[in-house]
């Protein structure tokens, strides 16, 4: 998509001027768009007291909501983004002003059909938390029991600002791709498209009601976690009703004892573990701020609307890891990082291999009860980030996870033995990984691969020879990387065009000019005159163009 065929061109303008503003105005010269949608010069704002992330930052949060999103969400893949970029975007904020009452009660009674008070007994006006993307409020349901609720509701025309944006960005994600080569390492289209889902995945709020209703259901023989009971019959895709959980956030649990801080630090990891390693289906960003601590206790994880799966075979891979962790056999944990990754250039394994050593001999210089299991993870990602390497997006996700979770909890009990909380879990896999039932049916799997392999085959290579003996056979070439060749031979092409027709026009007016053929304009042939005017007209607008581009 071209960004010129974009509607409302506006808020395109405006994500350029903001790049341009805190200084990103070279991206937006090599896309050449400044001309072309910014016609008119602007001020870039002087920070040089800001690093590149921090301005990064600046721009995200000015852009609002779609883009605040983008930047948490990019926050998730460390196998891309560098840490100390992580670590700022860690920091956006996504408290904003929350909308006025009439347009939640508006947005409340379109989305369910019925009048506020139809449904509930009260309604408080006032939000108990107000993000970009929706809005909580406290209310108490008109049932038998007078259940008192947290009602989300999302921000009226949220969904198709968010969609607008994407498509903004989808295209100036395109652009950069093509015309920026230090960025291609990012793959931005392709970041954008997993923004995409996983954005709007969170705008449909009868999902994170399902999510909810798993998770509770994976962990229904837990006494140490709650989760709150969702009511499907009040809720819809912009509207979500669910138990109000009383509490206070782990963020805020600093002065509780000791034995209570390890006691929930142990609940809250092997949450995460469970979640991976046993269930396949975990919560994709728990950070202090989405863990409720109820007054008898229990840990709550709120916020399910983005969360990640993982198949069982990769399950088992991810016991291969900690086993080649464990064992500090740097060839199976490279075999197990390459199956979870996609690489589009030659990698020399024995380098790779040879690094992932080094960081090995690091961690098991330590008791094993002292390994950090998240910055092993971080640490084994940044070297596949130097190979241009990137990790297929719902393993990101998974290991964004486990060291989110670490993370928070070592906040409460720094002494936390990740590696003992995990063997359970990892004993339960070796189980059904040798056990028979396991055996059978990879067996089962490879054998009926090869005997497909064997019935296809024959066929295959007959084609094959077919299409030799006949001369049908051919090769196709694919060429990458041209894109930026052909834009600039199209631009020399059209610089040298326009410069031979300015100079014919001057031959022109001169010949025109020695004729004195009427009309006459100050004793000259007026033809020859305007000639020359839009000659140096032409002529100088070529030059001014070149001087500004620097490509004199």
């Amino acid at each position: 998509m071209d960004i010129q065929t974009i509607p409302r061109l506006n808020r395109a303008k405006d994500i350029l001027l903001t790049l341009i503003k805190y200084g990103f105005g070279d991206i937006v010269d090599r896309l050449e768009l400044r001309n072309k949608l910014l016609p008119f010069r602007v001020k870039t704002h002087e920070h040089s007291n800001k690093s590149t992330w921090e301005r990064i930052i600046l721009v995200l949060t000015e852009l609002g909501p779609t883009f605040i999103k983008f930047g948490q969400i990019m926050s998730l893949r460390p196998d891309l983004i560098p840490g100390s970029l992580i670590r700022e975007l860690s920091k956006l904020q996504d408290d904003v002003a929350p909308n006025s009452y009439q347009d939640i009660k508006a947005q409340v009674e379109n989305s369910l059909g019925s009048p506020i008070e139809d449904i509930f007994l009260e309604f408080e006006q006032e939000p108990l938390a107000a993000a970009s993307l929706a809005q909580v409020h406290r209310a108490v349901l008109r049932d038998n029991n007078n259940t008192v609720v947290a009602v989300k509701v999302q921000r009226p025309g949220i969904r198709r600002i968010i969609k607008k944006d994407l498509d903004i960005l989808a295209a100036l994600a395109k652009q950069i791709h093509e015309r920026v080569e230090f960025l291609r390492i990012y793959n931005l289209p392709n970041l954008v498209e997993e923004m995409r889902k996983l954005l709007l995945n969170e705008l449909n709020f009868e999902k994170e009601a399902k999510n909810i209703r798993l998770a509770k259901n994976n962990f229904a023989k837990d006494p140490n976690l709650y989760f709150p009971k969702t009511f499907p019959d009040y809720s819809s895709s912009q509207v979500l009703v669910m138990e109000l959980v009383q509490g206070k956030k782990l963020k805020h649990t600093q002065d509780l004892p000791k034995k209570e801080k390890t006691r929930l630090a142990k609940v809250g990891i092997n949450c995460t573990l469970k979640q991976i390693l046993e269930d396949g289906f975990f919560h994709a960003d728990p950070h202090p701020g989405n863990i409720f601590i109820l007054d008898d206790g229990r840990v709550s994880f709120l916020d399910w609307g983005m969360v990640g799966r993982i198949t069982p075979n990769t399950k088992m891979q991810l016991l291969n890891l900690f086993e080649g962790v464990l064992n500090k056999d740097s060839e199976i944990i490279l075999k197990v990082f390459l199956s979870f990754s996609v690489s589009t250039e030659p990698i020399d394994k024995n380098q790779l291999q040879s690094e992932l050593i080094d960081i090995l001999d690091d961690y098991h210089s330590v008791p094993l009860k002292e390994i950090n299991i998240g910055n092993l993870l971080s640490a084994l990602t940044n070297i596949f980030q130097e190979y241009k390497i990137t990790i297929k997006s719902e393993v990101a996700l998974l290991i964004k996870s486990i060291v989110t979770s670490e993370g928070t909890a070592r906040l409460l009990y720094p002494e936390l033995d990740v590696v003992s909380e995990a063997e359970p879990y990892i004993r339960k896999l070796l189980k059904q990984k040798y056990s028979p039932a396991h055996l059978f049916r990879q067996l089962r799997l490879n054998l009926g691969n090869f005997l497909q392999l064997q019935k296809d085959l024959p066929n295959q290579l007959n084609d094959i020879l077919s299409q030799i003996e006949n001369g049908n056979l051919s090769i196709n070439f694919k060429h990458k990387g041209l894109d930026d060749l052909r834009h600039t031979l199209d631009h020399i092409a059209n610089r040298l065009t326009l410069g031979i027709i300015t100079a014919s026009m001057i031959i022109g007016s001169s010949m025109i000019i020695t004729t004195g053929v009427p009309p006459l304009l100050l004793g000259y042939p007026a033809l020859g005159l305007i000639g020359y005017l839009l000659s140096a007209f032409v002529g100088g607008w070529l030059a001014v163009d070149i001087i500004k581009k620097r490509k004199m």
